[in-house]
Parts: structure tokens; sequence; C-alpha cells
């Protein structure tokens, strides 16, 4: 898979896209859709929920196991896809065209602690 060189990465595989409004759109890196195998069971933080960077804020369930998902940075859930819930495939078919969430960091100084591409 060709990994858009746009993204930010935390070393825990979640991905990272700067929207041009500032907010920064939160999905699971290739990798970590391939170790999890098929999605079946995808849980979303709630939008107004304040995440502090690293906490485990979601969860996305295979048949080979469960794994959280940690924000990347501190901010405060503006959105969240819940139409994933509904259509888990597409997580393994373009983990970096679905996000999970969306989130109005507190900080933007915290992206410089991710990773490139």
């Amino acid at each position: 898979m060709n990994v858009p060189d746009d993204l930010l990465f935390s070393a825990s595989h979640e991905w990272v896209k700067v929207e041009p409004d500032g907010t920064l759109a939160v999905g699971i890196s290739d990798f970590a859709q391939e170790q999890l195998g098929d999605l079946v069971f995808l849980e979303v933080p709630e939008v107004g929920r304040e995440l502090m960077a690293s906490e485990p804020c979601a969860v996305v369930e295979s048949v080979k196991a469960a794994s959280d998902v940690y924000s990347p940075v501190s901010g405060k859930v503006i959105a969240a896809n819940t139409a994933l819930v509904d259509n888990m495939g597409q997580v393994n078919s373009d983990p970096y065209g679905s996000w999970l969430f969306k989130v109005q960091p507190h900080d933007k100084n915290e992206l410089k602690q991710l990773l490139t591409s």
C-alpha cells in the first residue's frame, strides 16, 4: 500500500492528517489493520470528549483480537466516524481514507512528537 506522505504517525500505529482548518483526522495505519485482520467491531469516542495524548479512546476488534486506539494528541473530539460501524471492511480496504475520529488539538506542538511516513 502507498503511504500518503502528508500523514503523521504515532508509535502505536495511529495516523494523523492535519486538515486545512487545523483539526486532525485520526485513523489506524495499514500495518495495524493488517495485523488485526478483518475488523468486526469499532467503538469511537463521543463528540465533545476531551482527550489526553496517548490515552486509549477507541477500540477496533477483529476476529483475531481487540485493540485500543490511542489519541496521538491532546484535544477535543469534534467528529466521530460512526458510518464505519456499519462498514468495517472500509478500514481494511482503505485505512488511510478511513478516519475514525477528528480532534481539535489543544497544543499543535504535540505534533512534533509524531513520526513522518
